[in-house]
């Protein structure tokens, strides 16, 4: 078997995000992880928080490196990861709640569209939305660490780049979704949360 995944930024971040998942999903019973990476975010998040359902899921290849996580880590209430291409319908009926983390900057415009006609598909009215990871304001980075990420990510992929915060709330309006706040995170991150609102 191979060497389970490790993110040192997961690990860094878990800690930092979960009272904000605790407040936000308080009324939550399924949640939807879009995109679980490692499984480390999972494993925590679905431990901490044993009154809902922590559905994973990410592309095929990810999946033996989750399946790893979950098993070193079983909780009852953590499921094993679904097949979830966001070029593709999306493996679920409706969910109260959905997550992601560093997503949006790895993959293209087009599948950051793709997520959130999916979100607008499959969560619930009133259901919770949050989006972890760093955003651009007014079209600026907000920190020289963020602009270097941005040319590493276009030097592995020319489609992928830090999101402009606005861009994101018009896709969210469209989906039907509130702004309900804005969280400042370590890191030049940031956490929103948003409410499906129609």
């Amino acid at each position: 078997m191979t060497t389970k995944p490790y993110s040192q930024a997961s690990e860094n971040n878990k800690t930092h995000i979960l009272p904000i998942l605790q407040q936000a999903f308080t009324g939550v019973e399924e949640v939807l992880e879009v995109g679980s990476g490692s499984g480390q975010h999972a494993v925590f998040f679905a431990e901490a928080l044993p009154h809902l359902n922590w559905n994973t899921s990410d592309l095929p290849i990810n999946h033996e490196g989750i399946n790893q996580w979950l098993n070193e880590y079983p909780s009852s209430n953590l499921l094993a990861p679904l097949a979830l291409d966001l070029s593709q319908d999306w493996p679920v009926k409706q969910v109260s709640g959905i997550y992601t983390a560093n997503t949006l900057h790895i993959v293209s415009w087009e599948l950051v569209k793709a997520f959130f006609k999916g979100v607008e598909k499959h969560l619930q009215s009133n259901g919770k939305l949050c989006i972890y990871g760093p955003f651009n304001y007014d079209g600026k980075f907000t920190s020289e660490s963020n602009a270097s990420f941005e040319l590493w990510l276009k030097e592995n992929n020319e489609l992928s780049g830090i999101r402009d915060f606005e861009e994101i709330i018009l896709l969210a309006t469209k989906a039907g979704l509130t702004l309900i706040k804005d969280h400042e995170m370590p890191a030049n991150n940031r956490l929103l949360e948003f409410q499906k609102t129609s």
